[in-house]
């Protein structure tokens, strides 16, 4: 496997121009998350180069354009307002260690090669927890929308200071924020490939600012401010024994959403470029990529939905386009830095909002009650979580929930067709003529238990129900020659079963167990109950068997053997 993604100059215009076209996508986009997330305009554009480029170098993905995103804006949110909480002075650096540690895991998922389960999650879990987070960041963008600072105790904090933030809204910050919003959604299709809405919306806004209003306030306290060009200084990892803990799981968790983000984009890369991307590898680079840039004092960033889009529709096909988008933000950064000190916060306030908007699985909000209501309540309860509790719990609660409901129900459709008990040549179960002969012959005293397909824990009640439900035979033959694997639980419940057979002096023969099941019934001590005869592979001889047994028994004339 090749270290690098695939770069060659064969598609040079089309990479090109699909990298300016992402990068002029990218740099409204890194202002507005880069503030939003609380480490700041400069933290957002450097996570844009260095995820973008590193990402691109080392990818599976040859179109994908990473970058910082929502999803990892409110996961690196809540990580800087946790760890300033926890030591104000060095909560930003204990911040970016987090985003280091971050990449560190995702090197591992990609080297542990988890990067195809990652993805196996229920559709409804994973639409809840998106749009859990496009609640996250519409709530988020409340207060600098209307000229004010974001109050402390997130979605829960905005919504307790929601009236004094409406009351105390300075008008002309949110009417920037109403023109923002306006323009991204108004903003007609076609002109969508020519200039992206985003940076329309940023320039109008910003224009506004500096003439209609300029002898308002709000240059002076809701601007970005002075972004000083030049390269970024080193941010050292900084943590201590008592924070350790904290950063641990931060990390772990904007690991997850990220390889998340990351290779969903992957799957929408793939469908527009017909080509099939290398998930280990990409979680390795998208790895490397935020150590870098939490190294360099940026936000984590992941696959970006939106700038891949735009780039595979520019033409960029191969990871030229992303490391050129990413030369392109830089020359930005190191000699125009200055030119964006005056864009007014409720702009990116207002581009975030949309992007939490759009981040919304709305339509299959509108159709998931009609599809199932247990589909639906799995949804609601990941948003909820999500929002007010946690994200990692929201996923582990849906997820847990999905499997279990799946899992009941396979085990009703097993349960239903995999355990047959019978007495009679009926058509329960496929049996030859001699087959049905032999076991009609024996007049109901020989039951015929059938088990077709993996024993899972959920068939155990089946066996015990299926088993109770005959209560007078003599021979008990448990045919297991369709059974690849015995689950704990249903062995148990097959020893049940013949030991009350057992206790009952009726004779029990087992039929086609393969050397695994045979290994765990044995385990289970069933080989001092059943002799070494009564263990076989051709269900004709076990039937003729329990045929001979029964007419013995008859022979013998002993009253407890038959019907009452």
């Amino acid at each position: 496997m090749a270290i690098t993604n695939r770069i060659n100059f064969r598609n040079f215009r089309g990479d090109f121009l699909g990298g300016l076209t992402a990068a002029v996508v990218a740099l409204p986009m890194a202002l507005a998350f880069g503030i939003a997330s609380g480490a700041g305009a400069s933290a957002g554009l450097w996570g844009a180069i260095l995820v973008g480029f590193f990402a691109a170098l080392f990818g599976g993905t040859p179109s994908l354009i990473s970058e910082p995103t929502g999803p990892m804006t409110v996961i690196i949110t809540a990580v800087i307002i946790e760890t300033t909480a926890s030591d104000s002075q060095n909560g930003l650096a204990m911040a970016f260690t987090v985003v280091m540690l971050a990449g560190l895991f995702q090197i591992a998922f990609g080297l542990l090669k988890l990067g195809r389960y990652i993805t196996m999650l229920p559709y409804n879990v994973i639409s809840g927890f998106m749009t859990g987070i496009g609640v996250i960041l519409i709530f988020m963008q409340i207060a600098p929308f209307l000229g004010q600072a974001t109050p402390d105790g997130g979605v829960i904090g905005v919504i307790r200071e929601l009236p004094t933030l409406i009351t105390q809204a300075r008008p002309q910050e949110t009417a920037l924020g109403l023109l923002t919003i306006a323009i991204l959604f108004l903003y007609p299709k076609s002109l969508k490939k020519v200039m992206p809405p985003q940076l329309v919306a940023l320039v109008i806004g910003t224009v506004v600012s500096m003439t209609l209003l300029s002898n308002s306030d709000i240059r002076t306290i809701a601007t970005i401010g002075k972004i000083t060009p030049g390269l970024p200084q080193l941010q050292l990892p900084t943590f201590s024994p008592n924070n350790l803990r904290l950063i641990f799981v931060n990390a772990m968790v904007l690991a997850m959403v990220g390889s998340i983000d990351c290779l969903l984009t992957c799957l929408v890369s793939d469908s527009l470029t017909r080509t099939e991307h290398k998930s280990n590898k990409e979680l390795i680079a998208q790895g490397v990529a935020n150590l870098i840039t939490g190294l360099f004092g940026g936000i984590a960033g992941s696959g970006a939905t939106t700038a891949t889009v735009v780039n595979i529709q520019a033409g960029g096909r191969t990871a030229l386009s992303g490391i050129s988008r990413a030369l392109i933000l830089l020359v930005v950064v190191l000699w125009a830095a200055p030119l964006t000190s005056g864009i007014p916060l409720a702009v990116l306030a207002g581009i975030v909002l949309k992007v939490g908007v759009d981040i919304i699985d709305w339509g299959f909000l509108q159709r998931v009650h009609k599809i199932s209501w247990k589909a639906a309540g799995i949804v609601y309860s990941v948003v909820l979580l999500t929002v007010f509790v946690d994200l990692m719990v929201a996923v582990v609660v849906g997820v847990f929930i999905a499997n279990i409901l799946t899992i009941a129900r396979l085990d009703e459709l097993q349960s239903q067709q995999s355990v047959k008990a019978i007495t009679t040549g009926d058509d329960q179960i496929v049996l030859n003529q001699e087959e049905k002969e032999v076991l009609d012959a024996a007049n109901g005293r020989v039951l015929l238990f059938h088990l077709n397909g993996p024993m899972i824990f959920g068939v155990a009640k089946a066996i015990s129900r299926e088993h109770n439900a005959i209560a007078n035979y003599d021979v008990l033959i448990v045919d297991l020659s369709e059974v690849p694997v015995l689950g704990v639980t249903s062995a148990l419940a097959i020893e049940n079963a013949i030991e009350e057979a057992a206790e009952a002096t009726r004779e029990v023969v087992i039929i086609g167990a393969n050397q695994r099941v045979k290994s765990r019934l044995e385990k289970l001590g069933l080989a001092k109950i059943i002799p070494a005869d009564h263990w076989m592979d051709d269900r004709l001889l076990a039937l003729k068997t329990g045929l001979n047994i029964v007419q013995q028994k008859i022979n013998t004339f002993n009253p407890h053997n038959y019907r009452e």
